[in-house]
């Protein structure tokens, strides 16, 4: 092994993560601020249990507020709770883990502009396609 290629790429990863430190903080704390603002209220008044039209509000919604995996097990049931349609859950689970529009500028300056909107609309639309597929296999058994 060579260790002074293995140093030097531990070198380049420690600055550029320490680079992005302050962004990725900034980042975080827009999300947490956002997704407070919003209550489960308007939860209920947003979605209107309609199959075709749950998952693009589901998906926008979730493409907004942006989260981790980790809570959205979280999410999903008191989603559930107050009677929000799979399809709806899904959609807005989906996006908000993989979309997220809050952190564009962020993701902009470290991926590059092309390929952060190639991938959030790609992401975007594969979060509507997904909750359908997900809804009609589950609805199978």
């Amino acid at each position: 092994m060579n260790y002074k290629k293995i140093l030097l790429a531990l070198k380049k990863a420690s600055k550029s993560i320490l680079k992005a430190f302050p962004t990725i903080i900034g980042m975080i704390l827009l999300i947490s601020l956002v997704t407070q603002l919003f209550g489960q209220e308007l939860y209920l008044k947003v979605f209107s249990n309609n199959m075709w039209i749950d998952p693009i509000i589901g998906s926008g919604i979730g493409s907004i507020l942006a989260g981790n995996p980790l809570t959205s097990f979280v999410i999903a049931g008191e989603l559930q709770t107050l009677g929000i349609s799979l399809i709806a859950i899904t959609a807005f689970l989906v996006s908000w883990v993989t979309v997220g529009f809050i952190q564009l500028p962020a993701e902009t300056i470290h991926l590059g502009k092309k390929f952060t909107i190639t991938r959030n609309v790609l992401a975007f639309i594969s979060s509507i396609i997904v909750a359908i597929i997900t809804t009609a296999v589950v609805s199978l058994f």
